[in-house]
Parts: C-alpha cells; structure tokens; sequence
C-alpha cells in the first residue's frame, strides 16, 4: 500500500470520527432523553413568538415582537409578559404522570367523549419555528390534580397536571398588562408636566435633572425621580374602554392634567392624562394613556403630580460640585486676602503659601460640607436687588475650577472657574447666598461660615513633624528642668545634662511621638493667651539628616477642649496637640528612685501613672 492510499484511508476514517462524534453531541445524554420522553410537550422557547387560546368562541392572540409581548386578538393592548413567560416555563416542565395508548382510543370509540377531547372547548398552539402541534385540553381526571390532554393530530392521550390548564383558562382581560408603561424610571430624559397652575417642564443632563420651565434651576434628583416613579411603577386598576370615543364621561375631553415622559430615543413621548372620579370607585381616577390607547384607571394617589410645584422640585442643595475635575479652590474674603488650594494628585497643596501641604482631610470635607449643605429657604427668584442681601459687596467667595496646564481640543491653559458661590450679610441665623450661574438668591445656615476658614494657616496639614524615631540623635526637654541626651557611636543614649539611670520606654514613647507629631488642628495666628511666654514644655532636638539644624517645639496654655496650644519653629502659626501626646512628651527621662522598673513595651499612659512628676513652668 503506497503512502496516497493510506493518507485517503487516514482523511475517510477521521471524517467518519469527526460526522459521530458531531452526530453524538447533537444528541441529548441519556438523562437528557429519559426527562424530554417525560415531558408532555418539548420546545424551544426562545423560539416561540406567538401564543394562540382557543376557549370555545373566544380566540385570544397574543405575539412577541422586539422582545416585548403583545394582545392581539380580542383587544389590542399591551400583554402581560410575566404571565406569558410563566406559562411557557409550566409547559417546558409539564410531565406526563401516564399514557393511554391511541390503540385503546381507537378500539373504543367513545374514549374521546369521556376524556373530552373529542371536541374539547379550551386548545392552545404555540405560534413560532419547530412548534409543537396544538395542544387539547380534556376534563379532569379521577386522579386528583391531574387532567386528560392530546395534540391535534394525535388519538394517544396523556394524564397530566392541570397547571398549565390554569394558566390559558382566563379571559383576554386577565392576559393585559396591568403596569401602565414598561418604561423604568432611568430611561427617561425629559418630562413635560401640565397641572391648572401652568406647565413645568424638566431635562436630564448627565446624571442630574434640571428645571428648565416655567424657571430655570437645578433639579431635586431624588424628588424628580420620584415623580416619574409615580407613572412608571402605576398599576391599572380598570379597563374601561378605548380612547376613540366620548371622553367627557371620564373627565379626560378636557383632562385636568398631563404628564409627558420622554426618552432619549423616544421625541414623541408617553402621554398620561388625569379625569375625573369614578361614581362608584372614589379611590380611583379615569386616565387616558395614549401610547396604548385606552381608558383606565389608576390610584388616585396619581393626582399628586397635579399638585406639583416648581419649588417642590428644585434642588436645595447649595452647590453641585463634579470632583472629577474639581482642581482648584480659592477662597476669597475682601481685605483678608486669597487663599488657594490645588490638587495634587490624591493630596492638596496650598497655592498662597508656596504649595505647601495641606491639610487634605479638611479640605475634602470642605468639599462634603459644602455639597451636602442644604438651603434654609428660597429667597428671590431673581437677584435684582443685591445691596439688599449684600451680595454686591461679598464678605465671602467660593471658587471651585478645573486646571489645565496645557492647551488642547477642549479647553485652554490655565485655570477653568466652574462654580462660585457668595456670601452676604447676616439674618439671624442665616446668611444670604448666590451661585455665580444662577439668578437666585438664597439662604443658608449662617454656622456655614465658621467651616470656611479664610486664613491660610488653617488648612495646613497636620503632620508637625516627619521623622524616624532612630533618626533624631540629640534632645532636649525643658519642663521643670532641663534634661539633654545625646545618642553615642553605639546608637546608645548618654546624658548631656541630668544623670541617674535613664528610663528606656520613657524614652522610647517620647521620641515616637515627637518624631511623628501631628496637631489636632490649626489656630492660626500666635495670641498672648496661648502662653508660650511661659511655656509648660519646651523640646528641641536634632536628627541625624542635619546635625546642624535644629527643631523646637514649645508648648503654652491648656484650650478649653482638652488640648495645649503649641507652636514649632519652622511652622507659622499656631496648632493644638491632644492631651495624650501631651503627657507623653512630658515623660520623666530618668528613672524615679523607688519607683518600679518599667517593663519594655509598657504603654505611655501606665508609665505617666507610675512615674509623672510635679511640672513647673520653667522660667
């Protein structure tokens, strides 16, 4: 045999391997086959598109087109797709429970009649590529639950569980949808609303609503959203009739009322009118719908849409600030001067001051306080008087830009303003209010201000210093007297001035904390009362980075919230520390004599407890 004739051998038995081994996957597993023998009826549903009941004289058509079911017969309407999903679900598992063979039909002729399939009332055939044959439905059978069902062209006749029955034995009416619209709330983009007070009129843009008739405003999100939850979650309390006749009876030929959502792709829109009340059903109302053309009706809870109020919709949140670009913030107090904070990266700078840090903390909840700070109240719709509130002459701007540090498509160079607010005088205990892009004036809490500190010391960050505990190598600490130690070639502290054995955790706990000391907040400028003219503790220290150089840290007076006033020579301004580092930077450096040996690791607290001495100012 030469090689061709083993190459054609080889090609003929893999593509007999390769048409079985097909063949076999196309097969349903035995278990598969076992349960499909099983069932009553076997399908695809997904290529089902159409359901047709016959139930004695009435015919109920119902097709599936663009994914969405609907009636056809009787009644044009919108059909519920639940029910329609539940039924081919029922059928995919409906199960033979036995089988009477078409022989035994056959040999007595009046099985049919006794099953009632001969001419049976209630049938059902699935409309779509590779259906079933229509099925028909009997009378039920002794056996409890269970009922007699053959197809149209078949005598073999099944027992079989009535749930199916029960889900085609309705009227057309049952098989409408009683949710008002399919649409759901995040699909709509616009809202008309027409009430006897006038016509309102609402757009979404990116992700938030605005108002922009019969005024121009930000819209309340969540009240937006819930007024066309009103429409989109209704459910249909009566089929009354369709809309092509008399109105009047229904209050709808000059309805009191509309609302109109629209969606992106939708410019037409969904019209919902309001009527009037049923004589009989005073909790309802008659409403038209126009995109499926009938009368219904709804809650009269719906009629609250009719009492809608431009001010009911806006939004009081004072500003809406997109920090996705949010670069920049100045804040601008006349005579004060400007202090401005840029971002960088996760973390902010302050501008004013060299871009030194700042406190990034703060200023995001800055950023927090200031979106999540609600109005007290509408004041003018239209700021034609500013004197009056003091806005002509601010005593406090906000502004918030983007940065951009070059030229592109979109924008220029430089800083982008986005947003500004300003503030004016005082009313009791609120203060008068404007955003730069609207014409509105507006009141705020007056307690507001206090969080937006116009002085640049303020917003630096709290980390006083940054060191490395094993990095600092000679200190200092002055309280009742003066104690120096300096670190030896070994890394091992020695006196400079005191003696006895030197307390190691003692030691440890204050260089720890010295070393990483953060204040608990800025207060600005040095005062006469923080008491830094006698101090209660003075440290100064150098480090092994720049033993030329070094660092103090004074410590004044007690404030009133259970914290020291402090101040470090290389920080401007004054900050406050905890009491806890407070009392752990005023450790005895010395072992007390008769008091107990720490043991290493032990807390500050417990060795403050043990061994704390008397302090007096040092003078």
């Amino acid at each position: 045999m030469n090689w061709r004739t083993t190459f054609v051998l080889a090609a003929i038995v893999l593509a007999v391997f390769a048409y079985f081994r097909f063949f076999e996957l196309k097969q349903p597993s035995t278990e598969e086959a076992k349960r499909q023998a099983q069932n009553v009826v076997n399908f695809d549903r997904a290529k089902i598109d159409g359901v047709i009941i016959q139930n004695g004289d009435e015919k109920i058509e119902m097709r599936r087109r663009d994914n969405k079911w609907r009636l056809e017969t009787p009644i044009k309407d919108q059909a519920d797709a639940s029910l329609i999903e539940n039924l081919l679900s029922d059928l995919e598992n409906w199960q033979k429970d036995g089988t009477i063979p078409a022989k035994e039909i056959e040999a007595d002729k009046n099985k049919l009649n006794e099953y009632g399939l001969n001419k049976p009332k209630l049938k059902l055939k699935l409309v779509g590529q590779d259906r079933p044959p229509e099925i028909l439905f009997g009378k039920d059978a002794v056996l409890e639950g269970r009922m007699y069902v053959r197809f149209d062209n078949s005598k073999e006749t099944f027992l079989a569980g009535q749930s199916v029955k029960k889900d085609v034995d309705r009227k057309p009416e049952e098989f409408r949808d009683r949710k008002l619209t399919d649409l759901i709330t995040a699909q709509i983009t616009r809202v008309v609303l027409k009430t006897p007070a006038g016509e309102m009129e609402l757009q979404k843009k990116g992700d938030h609503w605005d108002i922009v008739k019969p005024l121009r405003a930000r819209g309340d999100d969540q009240k937006i959203a819930d007024l066309i939850a009103q429409v989109t979650t209704a459910r249909i309390q009566q089929f009354v009739a369709d809309d092509h006749g008399d109105l009047h009876a229904y209050g709808l030929a000059e309805p009191r009322g509309a609302i109109t959502l629209f969606t992106q792709e939708d410019k037409r829109g969904q019209l919902l009118q309001i009527g009037g009340v049923p004589e009989k059903e005073k909790d309802q109302l008659y409403v038209r719908f126009a995109p499926r053309g009938f009368v219904y009706t709804l809650p009269k809870k719906i009629e609250e849409v009719l009492d809608t109020k431009p001010n009911d919709l806006r939004d009081r949140h004072l500003v809406r600030i997109d920090t996705n670009i949010l670069d920049r913030i100045t804040i601008d107090a006349p005579g004060k001067g400007k202090t401005v904070l840029a971002r960088k990266g996760e973390n902010w700078t302050i501008v004013s001051r060299k871009n030194a840090p700042a406190n990034s903390g703060e200023v995001r909840r800055l950023i927090e306080t200031l979106q999540n700070e609600q109005l007290t109240r509408f004041v003018e719709d239209v700021a034609s008087n500013l004197p009056k509130y003091g806005l002509d002459k601010p005593q406090l701007q906000l502004t918030f830009s983007s940065f951009a540090s070059e030229n592109t498509a979109e924008t220029k160079a430089g800083e982008q303003p986005f947003a500004t607010i300003v503030f004016g005088k005082a009313d009791g205990d609120n203060v008068y209010a404007r955003l730069g892009d609207e014409p509105f004036v507006v009141a705020v809490r007056r307690s507001l201000l206090d969080r937006l500190s116009t002085d640049p010391l303020q917003w630096q960050e709290l980390w006083i210093f940054k060191f490395k505990p094993e990095q600092i190598h000679r200190l200092s600490v002055a309280a009742n007297n003066e104690s120096s130690l300096v670190r030896n070639a070994k890394g091992e502290w020695t006196w400079v001035n005191g003696g006895g054995s030197i307390n190691q955790t003692n030691l440890e706990s204050l260089l720890t904390t010295l070393s990483n000391l953060h204040a608990v907040r800025w207060v600005a400028a040095t005062a006469p009362q923080q008491g830094f003219d006698k101090p209660q503790l003075a440290i100064t220290f150098t480090t092994s980075l720049d033993d030329k150089s070094s660092h103090k840290l004074l410590i004044g007076s007690k404030d009133g919230d259970g914290t020291w006033f402090a101040r470090a020579d290389e920080r401007e301004g004054t900050f406050v520390v905890s009491d806890p580092d407070f009392n752990t930077l005023r450790l005895p450096l010395a072992v007390v004599p008769g008091s107990p040996t720490p043991a290493p690791g032990a807390s500050a607290s417990s060795v403050s407890s043990m061994s704390a001495t008397p302090t007096a100012t040092p003078r």
